[in-house]
């Protein structure tokens, strides 16, 4: 099943709409939506940031304010962030804070050894981790706790016996046509695919997963309007250019989709007197989808952006200043 649009398809990223877009979006603090929204905040300053970043906007954004702002959201007694200031402190909130930080050369505002003990703590006994104390659990949240402890500099800390426990946890997520879901007997999803393939990349344990099936079960993601579904038998949407391509990317395998349609799909997307990306063309933009449509552009190799990292889904460049960089490959950059 697909959507079909009757409006001229846009040929280019409409960069300059798309960073006022960004940057406009927690100025009108008295619209409903910003306050229904807080329980996304730290992470959509994430997106934002990431997406301005890799299109060559990244200061856009006030620096010292940012940085404040994600301080805020520090929960002391957890030890970690929440998602917005007196919010309980979550693993997916820590991680967006800790990806801000390292984005802005700040990570020495963090008290790590807190915030990896908090990490370690939610470690379960089947290998996967809880989001939070309230005990959710979630391969998601498996990926969250190995980015940020990598981006830390604490991943020793699963040596040995707790990452052979983490990745045989992965592994019993797998399903027959080579995809992951979020537990145990969950089906195939882009998504989980990503977050699974992502984590073991950063723990150098690709060896356990089914390249080939599973590249044939992400490039059959593509439908005939050219954008990708996260699972057989629904719509496209933007958000899923990068799901799927980060693990194609890691994988090896995005020459195996048509770039030409996909671009086109995702740049249709755009909203053209407003700015941002919505999920599928005619629909809402959001600052998530316009951060993956224009993560997912950047793997394609679009022209004019930087190079994003498939693995953190972070600028590639802040990756390897670090020393974190790990074996994958997009399209090569057009020019």
């Amino acid at each position: 099943m697909t959507s079909t649009t009757s409006m001229p398809l846009p040929s280019e990223l409409a960069i300059p709409l798309h960073v006022a877009y960004i940057k406009a979006l927690g100025e009108n603090k008295d619209d409903l939506t910003y306050h229904l929204t807080a329980h996304l905040r730290l992470n959509a300053i994430y997106w934002g940031l990431t997406a301005l970043v890799i299109m060559g906007h990244g200061d856009a954004l006030d620096r010292d304010e940012t940085i404040d702002f994600v301080m805020s959201c520090w929960d002391d007694e957890a030890g970690a962030f929440g998602a917005h200031p007196d919010h309980d402190a979550h693993l997916h909130s820590t991680l967006s804070a800790i990806q801000i930080l390292v984005m802005h050369d700040a990570l020495d505002r963090i008290d790590i050894p807190r915030v990896t003990k908090f990490i370690l703590s939610l470690h379960q006994p089947s290998g996967v981790f809880a989001g939070d104390s309230f005990g959710e659990i979630d391969t998601r949240f498996l990926y969250c706790a190995v980015q940020a402890l990598s981006l830390l500099g604490q991943l020793h800390l699963l040596d040995g016996e707790p990452k052979e426990r983490t990745v045989n946890y992965i592994v019993r997520c797998r399903n027959f046509d080579g995809g992951f879901g979020n537990v145990v007997g969950a089906e195939s999803h882009a998504a989980q695919v990503f977050v699974c393939v992502a984590a073991l990349a950063i723990i150098d344990r690709l060896d356990v997963v089914d390249v080939e099936t599973l590249g044939w079960w992400l490039c059959e993601r593509q439908l005939p309007n050219g954008g990708l579904n996260g699972r057989p038998e629904k719509l496209e949407d933007v958000c899923y250019s990068f799901w799927v391509l980060s693990a194609m990317a890691i994988l090896d395998k995005i020459p195996w989709i048509d770039a030409e349609k996909l671009t086109a799909f995702i740049l249709s997307a755009q909203d053209l007197e407003a700015g941002g990306i919505a999920d599928r063309p005619g629909d809402q933009a959001d600052v998530f989808h316009t951060q993956f449509g224009v993560a997912g552009l950047s793997l394609l190799g679009y022209p004019g952006l930087a190079d994003l990292d498939p693995v953190y889904c972070m600028p590639a460049g802040v990756i390897e200043k670090r020393g974190l960089r790990k074996q994958w490959r997009a399209l090569e950059r057009m020019v």
